[in-house]
């Protein structure tokens, strides 16, 4: 468990990993969830999704999870939002990178909705980024290489979430690939 928000409809973010064979029955996500396949093979009714899928379950879905082989996930809320498309999956396959900011970024948009954007972001070895400022917040998770800031270093498997306005001046020596969150804190 990463973080928990709520007392009786409790909107958690964490890391789940799931043993060869084990599932759950059917569960309802009465707000949404985002999913980032992080290890092995996660499935569902709807499918089955190998290591690096990104999956957004609309608020009021439900599904019942299961890994044959075993599986590790990132889960995140998804905040609904009124012109909400209702659920995606974006499998490595399916992936199609364009250029960001600097060079040395590429990004693939997941979604945006007002002024929350989420996105898959790969930085080559040796990027750097302008300080900047999120408004709204700011929330990465680190799934491959080392993402760098003037505050540390974050290796694979590490999370940050950065309250609104908060600012950063971002790099990587070694390159990363980011799953990044913003404008969604407020």
């Amino acid at each position: 468990l990463l973080a928990a928000e709520g007392d009786e409809d409790v909107r958690a973010t964490a890391v789940v990993r799931y043993e060869p064979g084990s599932g759950f029955a059917r569960r309802a996500h009465p707000q949404g969830e985002k999913i980032v396949v992080l290890e092995g093979e996660f499935a569902d009714e709807h499918g089955t999704y190998p290591a690096g899928t990104y999956i957004r379950n609309p608020p009021g879905s439900g599904h019942s999870p299961r890994s044959r082989a075993g599986c590790a996930l990132f889960v995140t809320p998804w905040q609904p939002h009124d012109d909400d498309p209702g659920r995606e999956v974006v499998r490595p396959s399916d992936r199609r990178w364009g250029p960001g900011l600097v060079g040395g970024l590429e990004v693939l948009a997941l979604d945006q909705f007002g002024g929350s954007r989420t996105a898959l972001v790969r930085w080559a070895p040796g990027t750097s980024f302008a300080r900047h400022r999120h408004f709204g917040g700011e929330e990465i998770f680190v799934l491959e290489g080392t993402f760098q800031d003037e505050f540390g270093d974050y290796p694979r498997g590490t999370w940050l979430r950065s309250p609104h306005l908060s600012t950063h001046q971002p790099f990587s020596k070694e390159g990363c690939l980011i799953f990044v969150q913003v404008g969604h804190l407020l």
